[in-house]
């Protein structure tokens, strides 16, 4: 889709640690109040670039979204990050244009456990729940780095609103292999969980519009057919997940 975002960055508090930056992106014709999505990147301190393209993507469909660093290598493992991102989107959102009763929370690779781990766990945000969640090339019976437990765990005990999920995977993803999303989404279809898997033709870094780039340790935007496609696909995935 690929129309212009403006994009905005600020700084968000973590509660005794450096602030951590945030971009912001939004289409200049973006409806106010829009749909809001905080998009988690993964592994790797402060790496909110890699997942630049997919949120310039996702922005085109009409939605505003939020893109913060956070740091995986801190004492917690990043949850301070993310928590403390979380609360800022869902206090701010108004002031960009963005409707916080309306926030998809969506997360790639590590990204993607914490995101989940927000629709199990209402007693992160003193009982918020987001609207839907997002879950990209992830690993879900590892701690979420949001809440350090287990999503598989948390779904077995959980009795509450039940947030739809999304999970997204690439077929030729070495890293995180895709059974692990299918796995997860057999657990949530026994406890008859509103959830869906999409599985696509890339790997780990083509479902986010990327390239691994061996040279620099990260993953870059890319010309890939294959990279543009998926990414196009998840971007499409994630407003379908706000705009339902």
């Amino acid at each position: 889709m690929s129309i212009s975002s403006t994009v905005r960055t600020v700084a968000y508090t973590t509660g005794g640690a450096a602030p951590q930056l945030l971009d912001v992106y939004r289409p200049q014709s973006t409806p106010v109040p829009s749909p809001a999505v905080l998009l988690w990147h993964g592994m790797g301190p402060d790496m909110r670039s890699e997942v630049a393209p997919l949120a310039e993507e996702t922005a085109a469909h009409g939605l505003t979204v939020f893109v913060p660093d956070w740091r995986s290598d801190a004492p917690d493992g990043g949850r301070a990050h993310l928590t403390a991102s979380l609360r800022y989107v869902r206090e701010n959102a108004a002031g960009f244009g963005a409707d916080p009763e309306r926030l998809v929370v969506a997360g790639w690779s590590a990204g993607a456990g914490a995101a989940i781990g927000t629709a199990l766990r209402p007693d992160l945000m003193d009982g918020w729940l987001p609207k839907a969640v997002v879950g990209i090339a992830g690993l879900y019976w590892r701690p979420a780095r949001s809440t350090g437990s287990v999503p598989l765990e948390d779904l077995g005990g959980f009795d509450g609103r039940r947030v739809p999920v999304t999970l997204i995977h690439g077929t030729g993803d070495t890293e995180v292999e895709c059974r692990h999303s299918r796995d997860f989404l057999g657990a949530l279809d026994e406890r008859e969980w509103p959830a869906s898997l999409h599985e696509t033709e890339t790997d780990h870094a083509g479902v986010i519009m990327t390239a691994y780039d061996a040279d620099l340790g990260r993953c870059v935007p890319t010309a890939d057919a294959d990279a543009l496609r998926a990414g196009r696909a998840t971007a499409r995935l994630i407003a379908e997940a706000a705009s339902a």
